[in-house]
């Protein structure tokens, strides 16, 4: 089993829990993964995800974003009404603060407080401030006496899709980024990725899918090296097998070109 604990990092400007899985053998110069999470936060799926790169031979750091009041206002529960209202409600209303205000004035303040943390994880500069937080895990693997600090690597999920792309255009040490079902980042930035990229998306998540042909697009003019694989049928977060969107095909597809992508990118890449 891998060796799994509790640890402390600094982010932007603040602390952050995270979770930290290791091979189960001492070793040194190991590659390493950031696993970002879903909306849902450092639940236990994204958890086993660490744990199946330390049994892959990965140093895996699984940061929680909401490290703080967001951990209490975020349960489960208010996050799934929160998605419900945010998806229902009209782009003015999310937009304009007034109007959601006046839009949640009849639901109770715990559900209120959840949504209006919602509306702003769904932003553009909240992923990026999260991407400015990650650069802490960054240094926090860096520092890390198993691991060699010239491969590390980010994957994200969802809402961590979106923060891994961040992730890739702002910190200079990120060897590779996968991004599954992710927004892309903003496509001004794309030049200034080293990362090797890999995007992983639902044929029947248009939302995402239908905008990563831009992407393509941006890494190509710009020189970047990205390939990306989408499942005709499958819809968003089809990765996570907790979740009824769950596809076992596409899954334990998009997990095989994952391995083999942070094989050449991060494995293969030791001198």
């Amino acid at each position: 089993m891998p060796e799994r604990f509790m640890v402390s990092l600094e982010g932007e400007g603040r602390d952050i829990e995270g979770y930290l899985a290791l091979p189960d053998t001492e070793s040194s110069n190991l590659p390493a993964v950031i696993v970002i999470q879903e909306i849902w936060g450092l639940d236990e799926h994204i958890k086993d995800v660490a744990r199946r790169f330390a049994g892959e031979g990965y140093a895996a750091l699984a940061p929680n974003l909401y490290t703080g009041e967001w951990n209490d206002k975020l349960t489960p529960e208010r996050i799934a009404a929160g998605m419900q209202f945010v998806r229902s409600a009209s782009q003015e209303v999310q937009r304009d603060p007034s109007k959601l205000e006046g839009a949640l004035s009849e639901k109770p303040q715990a559900e209120r407080d959840a949504i209006k943390i919602l509306s702003r994880l769904l932003t553009p500069e909240q992923r990026h401030s999260f991407a400015r937080d990650l650069l802490g895990a960054v240094r926090y693997l860096q520092g890390r006496p198993e691991v060699d600090e010239r491969r590390i690597g980010s994957i994200g999920f969802c809402m961590g899709g979106g923060i891994s792309a961040d992730l890739a255009t702002i910190c200079p040490d990120l060897a590779a980024a996968v991004i599954f079902y992710g927004q892309n980042p903003p496509l001004e930035r794309v030049p200034d990725i080293r990362a090797s990229v890999l995007g992983i998306y639902g044929g029947e998540d248009h939302r995402i899918t239908d905008a990563v042909p831009d992407l393509e697009a941006a890494m190509k003019k710009a020189g970047k090296d990205f390939r990306y694989q989408v499942y005709p049928g499958a819809p968003h977060a089809f990765f996570n097998d907790t979740r009824p969107n769950y596809r076992e095909d596409a899954a334990r597809d998009a997990w095989r070109r994952t391995l083999e992508f942070f094989e050449e990118t991060l494995v293969a890449s030791q001198s």
